[in-house]
Protein backbone atom coordinates (compact mmCIF):
# COMPACT_ATOMS: atom_id res chain seq x y z
CA UNK A 1 0.00 0.00 0.00
CA UNK A 2 2.79 2.03 1.20
CA UNK A 3 4.51 2.08 -2.70
CA UNK A 4 1.49 3.33 -4.33
CA UNK A 5 0.93 6.16 -1.81
CA UNK A 6 4.81 7.03 -2.41
CA UNK A 7 3.92 6.72 -5.96
CA UNK A 8 0.40 9.20 -5.85
CA UNK A 9 2.88 11.92 -3.28
CA UNK A 10 5.66 11.76 -6.18
CA UNK A 11 3.44 12.27 -9.03
CA UNK A 12 1.51 15.13 -7.59
CA UNK A 13 4.67 16.80 -6.22
CA UNK A 14 6.00 16.62 -9.89
CA UNK A 15 3.17 18.23 -11.20
CA UNK A 16 3.02 20.94 -8.63
CA UNK A 17 6.99 21.67 -8.81
CA UNK A 18 6.85 20.34 -4.85
CA UNK A 19 9.40 19.58 -2.96
CA UNK A 20 9.28 17.27 -0.06
CA UNK A 21 9.56 20.10 2.21
CA UNK A 22 6.38 22.03 0.50
CA UNK A 23 4.09 19.17 0.43
CA UNK A 24 5.01 18.11 4.12
CA UNK A 25 4.33 21.80 4.81
CA UNK A 26 0.88 21.68 2.97
CA UNK A 27 -0.17 18.26 4.77
CA UNK A 28 0.76 19.21 8.42
CA UNK A 29 3.21 16.10 8.23
CA UNK A 30 7.11 15.70 8.72
CA UNK A 31 9.40 15.53 6.07
CA UNK A 32 11.21 12.29 7.10
CA UNK A 33 7.57 10.97 7.19
CA UNK A 34 6.96 12.06 3.45
CA UNK A 35 10.30 10.63 2.51
CA UNK A 36 9.87 7.62 3.87
CA UNK A 37 6.39 6.91 2.34
CA UNK A 38 8.27 8.00 -1.28
CA UNK A 39 10.47 5.41 -0.46
CA UNK A 40 7.81 2.74 0.49
CA UNK A 41 8.53 2.02 3.85
CA UNK A 42 6.49 3.05 6.47
CA UNK A 43 2.68 2.54 8.27
CA UNK A 44 0.60 5.64 7.51
CA UNK A 45 -2.01 5.82 10.30
CA UNK A 46 -5.77 7.04 8.89
CA UNK A 47 -5.12 10.69 9.84
CA UNK A 48 -2.09 10.31 7.93
CA UNK A 49 -3.58 8.90 5.04
CA UNK A 50 -6.62 11.49 5.22
CA UNK A 51 -4.04 14.21 5.13
CA UNK A 52 -2.05 13.38 2.26
CA UNK A 53 -6.19 12.33 0.46
CA UNK A 54 -6.42 16.39 1.15
CA UNK A 55 -3.53 17.18 -0.17
CA UNK A 56 -3.94 15.33 -3.64
CA UNK A 57 -7.82 16.45 -3.83
CA UNK A 58 -8.75 12.63 -3.83
CA UNK A 59 -11.17 10.67 -1.74
CA UNK A 60 -9.46 8.71 0.61
CA UNK A 61 -10.30 5.52 -1.13
CA UNK A 62 -9.02 6.45 -4.53
CA UNK A 63 -5.87 6.83 -2.45
CA UNK A 64 -5.93 3.54 -1.68
CA UNK A 65 -7.23 1.99 -4.80
CA UNK A 66 -5.29 -0.53 -6.10
CA UNK A 67 -3.55 0.14 -9.99
CA UNK A 68 -5.84 -2.13 -11.73
CA UNK A 69 -5.41 -2.99 -15.57
CA UNK A 70 -8.20 -1.65 -17.54
CA UNK A 71 -8.76 -4.99 -19.35
CA UNK A 72 -9.56 -6.48 -16.03
CA UNK A 73 -12.80 -4.31 -15.98
CA UNK A 74 -14.33 -5.51 -19.15
CA UNK A 75 -16.52 -8.68 -18.75
CA UNK A 76 -17.30 -10.42 -21.63
CA UNK A 77 -21.27 -12.24 -22.61
CA UNK A 78 -19.24 -15.61 -21.78
CA UNK A 79 -18.59 -14.39 -18.57
CA UNK A 80 -21.48 -13.25 -17.20
CA UNK A 81 -22.91 -14.87 -14.00
CA UNK A 82 -26.26 -16.78 -13.81
CA UNK A 83 -28.04 -15.45 -10.66
CA UNK A 84 -30.13 -18.33 -9.15
CA UNK A 85 -32.75 -16.55 -6.87
CA UNK A 86 -35.33 -19.71 -5.92
CA UNK A 87 -38.07 -16.93 -5.25
CA UNK A 88 -38.67 -15.85 -8.96
CA UNK A 89 -38.82 -18.75 -11.20
CA UNK A 90 -40.10 -16.52 -14.15
CA UNK A 91 -37.19 -14.55 -13.98
CA UNK A 92 -32.79 -15.24 -14.72
CA UNK A 93 -30.61 -12.68 -14.00
CA UNK A 94 -26.95 -12.23 -14.87
CA UNK A 95 -24.97 -10.07 -13.29
CA UNK A 96 -22.97 -7.79 -15.85
CA UNK A 97 -20.59 -5.52 -13.63
CA UNK A 98 -17.59 -6.21 -14.43
CA UNK A 99 -14.23 -5.81 -12.33
CA UNK A 100 -12.10 -7.18 -9.70
CA UNK A 101 -12.93 -5.03 -7.21
CA UNK A 102 -15.80 -4.45 -5.27
CA UNK A 103 -18.16 -1.52 -6.76
CA UNK A 104 -20.76 0.58 -5.60
CA UNK A 105 -23.41 -0.10 -8.07
CA UNK A 106 -24.01 -3.63 -9.39
CA UNK A 107 -25.64 -3.85 -13.22
CA UNK A 108 -28.06 -6.81 -13.52
CA UNK A 109 -29.67 -8.42 -16.82
CA UNK A 110 -32.93 -10.00 -16.08
CA UNK A 111 -35.17 -11.70 -18.92
CA UNK A 112 -39.03 -11.80 -17.69
CA UNK A 113 -40.95 -15.18 -19.25
CA UNK A 114 -44.22 -14.43 -21.21
CA UNK A 115 -46.65 -13.62 -19.50
CA UNK A 116 -45.11 -14.35 -16.11
CA UNK A 117 -44.32 -11.55 -12.84
CA UNK A 118 -40.77 -11.66 -11.95
CA UNK A 119 -42.52 -12.66 -8.26
CA UNK A 120 -45.05 -14.39 -6.29
CA UNK A 121 -45.14 -11.33 -4.01
CA UNK A 122 -43.45 -8.06 -4.28
CA UNK A 123 -39.94 -7.51 -4.15
CA UNK A 124 -38.18 -4.70 -1.50
CA UNK A 125 -34.69 -3.79 -1.33
CA UNK A 126 -32.79 -1.33 1.01
CA UNK A 127 -30.64 -0.19 -1.88
CA UNK A 128 -31.95 2.20 -5.11
CA UNK A 129 -32.27 0.73 -8.07
CA UNK A 130 -33.24 1.92 -12.21
CA UNK A 131 -34.96 -0.21 -14.78
CA UNK A 132 -34.57 0.21 -18.48
CA UNK A 133 -36.40 -2.03 -20.63
CA UNK A 134 -34.21 -3.00 -23.35
CA UNK A 135 -36.73 -4.72 -25.44
CA UNK A 136 -40.42 -5.86 -24.82
CA UNK A 137 -42.91 -4.37 -22.81
CA UNK A 138 -43.60 -4.77 -19.16
CA UNK A 139 -45.97 -3.30 -16.36
CA UNK A 140 -43.85 -1.97 -13.01
CA UNK A 141 -46.42 -3.02 -10.02
CA UNK A 142 -45.87 -1.43 -6.82
CA UNK A 143 -48.39 -2.06 -3.94
CA UNK A 144 -51.10 0.41 -5.30
CA UNK A 145 -49.82 1.45 -8.59
CA UNK A 146 -49.08 0.48 -11.98
CA UNK A 147 -47.26 1.81 -15.03
CA UNK A 148 -46.88 0.62 -18.86
CA UNK A 149 -42.74 0.78 -19.40
CA UNK A 150 -42.24 0.44 -22.72
CA UNK A 151 -38.91 -0.35 -25.05
CA UNK A 152 -36.26 2.12 -23.67
CA UNK A 153 -38.32 3.78 -20.66
CA UNK A 154 -36.03 4.12 -17.63
CA UNK A 155 -37.70 3.67 -14.33
CA UNK A 156 -36.15 4.45 -10.80
CA UNK A 157 -37.24 2.53 -7.87
CA UNK A 158 -36.68 4.04 -4.30
CA UNK A 159 -35.41 2.07 -1.80
CA UNK A 160 -38.04 0.05 0.37
CA UNK A 161 -40.26 0.56 -2.42
CA UNK A 162 -42.45 -2.94 -2.80
CA UNK A 163 -42.55 -3.58 -6.30
CA UNK A 164 -42.74 -6.26 -9.18
CA UNK A 165 -42.99 -6.61 -12.91
CA UNK A 166 -45.94 -8.23 -14.63
CA UNK A 167 -45.34 -9.44 -18.53
CA UNK A 168 -48.67 -9.82 -20.36
CA UNK A 169 -47.12 -10.42 -23.45
CA UNK A 170 -46.10 -13.69 -25.55
CA UNK A 171 -42.76 -12.17 -25.89
CA UNK A 172 -39.73 -12.56 -23.31
CA UNK A 173 -39.13 -8.88 -21.79
CA UNK A 174 -35.18 -7.80 -21.49
CA UNK A 175 -34.70 -5.41 -18.52
CA UNK A 176 -31.52 -3.56 -17.70
CA UNK A 177 -31.15 -2.68 -13.40
CA UNK A 178 -28.69 -0.44 -12.07
CA UNK A 179 -28.60 -0.74 -8.59
CA UNK A 180 -27.23 0.83 -5.64
CA UNK A 181 -25.22 -0.84 -3.04
CA UNK A 182 -25.88 -0.47 0.63
CA UNK A 183 -22.54 0.97 2.33
CA UNK A 184 -22.09 0.78 6.46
Amino acid sequence: METRIGKKIIEYRKEHGLSIKDFAQRSELSTALISQLERGIGNPSLSVLKAISRVLGISLPTLLVEDIDNGSLIRRKNEQEKIHNPNEKNAVYYALTPGPVRSNVELLQMTLKPFSESNSGFSQHFEEEIAYIVEGEAVMVFEHEEFLLKQEDTIRILPSRKHKLRNASPNPVKVLFIKSKVTY
